[in-house]
């Protein structure tokens, strides 16, 4: 798993390793039980994170596995991308409404996701990889999201995107919410 002799290791391999790690300690999750849960030796881990290896994409896809995060997570580089919110707007009954809300530009992985969540519930966001950018849609219902440190209230036809790589949550009141979650993850080159 160490490079050849006199070659040091990438910089992918060090973005890799870096992601490794953190998304383990995000966790609490120590060296040991990583590499057991992924079917890993230790000292194979241990390489990985200090980027010094060369791992297979099985390999990968063990450890995101283990991590119970989507394989991107462990292919990302660090960016800031702040919060954008952009608030619904409103169509008479017989007008037709299209509107760009975001535009997402290449070198990102795409995954889009349903969340409904009924009323009085509260879900912790477990930060994904670096550089990653959540997108809210609100279909139906209020709720609170984004960064936990300064949520915003959404409303039906609300877009929020917001840093998907710190601590972020999902609160809703007294009804219902049904979102649409789009993540974009940027892809190593």
């Amino acid at each position: 798993m160490t490079p050849p002799p006199g070659r040091t290791s990438s910089s992918t391999a060090e973005a890799v390793g870096a992601q490794i790690r953190k998304r383990r300690e995000q966790r609490g999750m120590t060296g040991s039980e990583l590499a057991r849960r992924a079917g890993l030796s230790k000292a194979t881990l241990s390489q990985l994170e200090a980027g010094r290896g060369n791992p297979t994409i099985e390999t990968l896809d063990a450890l995101a596995i283990a991590l119970r995060i989507p394989l991107n997570d462990l292919l990302t580089r660090d960016t800031d991308p702040g919060p954008v919110l952009v608030t619904g707007t409103d169509l008479a009954a017989d007008e037709v409404g299209r509107e760009l809300l975001r535009r997402i530009s290449s070198g990102h992985s795409l995954e889009i996701w349903r969340l409904r969540m009924p009323p009085g519930t509260e879900l912790a966001g477990v930060p994904h990889a670096t550089g990653t950018v959540e997108h809210l849609l609100v279909a139906a219902g209020h709720l609170t999201a984004g960064p936990y440190e300064g949520p915003h209230p959404l409303a039906p036809g609300d877009l929020l995107a917001f840093a998907g790589d710190a601590p972020h949550v999902y609160r809703t009141g007294t009804e219902a919410a049904d979102v649409t979650v789009v993540i974009a993850s940027p892809i190593i080159s």
